[in-house]
């Protein structure tokens, strides 16, 4: 069978589908590759010259840590791939440099970077709200990493899928216990008794409250194994297309990896 795709929602940073025809391990591989195997750039190192906020300078750096952000990934290589031997030139390092004096707000797109390419994904992210007099001077170095490295460099903040639901009614009563009973309120009373209506069976959590609540057993409520419905978010430093597209090529590539390995043995 071929694999289908059949999109629900989408926009730039998150998305809604069914995925058709698959396994469950793909599945999964899937949602892990977009979360953990899809590099991006994230800060890794803070120097501070000034700081006279209320933050202590490691709480300053794991603020900045976590602010994704957005660039061409493929002009940039991890440190270690790197071919300038670890010195860090532009190809596996970022600058980013901060100055600020209260009283105001700092947001990340205060940041003055680089490369003009390099920008954090939201500029309205509050960092630290400065007093009168106080002083914030820094710079943020950025490597590429990835998700399976430390959270800060996963790009999938929400990545998760569930079977897909499958809810049969046989020789229903119309009692309407189940429409009182299910808590997505998704069950409805049709012409031949209860029914539920095919966008709304993607909200089914699989409870079997339903199921339950029949005491004729006209209800039964299973999944399709090679059926998922799967939610994506980024983080914004991918849209949403670029984060899942990057995650099936990791797929691809590892499994390309495998049998040149499989083929040497």
């Amino acid at each position: 069978m071929t694999m289908e795709v059949d999109v629900l929602e989408m926009s730039e940073r998150s998305a809604k589908f069914v995925l058709s025809n698959v396994s469950a391990a793909f599945a999964n591989g899937i949602r892990r590759a977009a979360l953990a195997d899809v590099p991006t750039l994230a800060i890794t190192y803070v120097n501070i010259y000034n700081n006279t906020s209320v933050l202590f300078d490691e709480q300053l750096g794991l603020r900045l840590a976590l602010i994704p952000l957005a660039a061409n990934i493929e002009e940039f290589v991890p440190v270690e791939e790197c071919t300038c031997g670890g010195s860090e030139c532009p190809g596996c390092r970022v600058s980013l440099t901060l100055s600020a004096e209260g009283p105001r707000m700092v947001y990340s797109g205060d940041f003055v970077s680089s490369d003009e390419k390099v920008k954090p994904a939201d500029p309205n992210i509050p960092i630290i709200e400065l007093k009168e007099g106080q002083k914030v001077v820094l710079e943020a170095i950025a490597h590429v990493g990835y998700g399976n490295q430390h959270a800060r460099w996963q790009a999938g903040v929400a990545c998760g899928y569930k079977n897909m639901p499958v809810v049969t009614f046989t020789n229903c009563d119309g009692c309407g216990e189940c429409v009182e009973e299910c808590p997505q309120a998704i069950i409805k009373m049709g012409p031949e008794g209860a029914e539920i209506s095919q966008d709304d069976i993607l909200k089914c959590i699989l409870c079997k409250l339903c199921q339950g609540i029949c005491e004729i057993d006209a209800i039964k409520v299973s999944h399709d194994e090679n059926a998922f419905v799967f939610t994506m978010e980024s983080d914004g430093s991918y849209t949403i297309q670029q984060l899942i597209i990057n995650a099936g090529k990791n797929i691809k590539d590892k499994a390309a990896r495998m049998g040149e390995i499989l083929e040497s043995l």
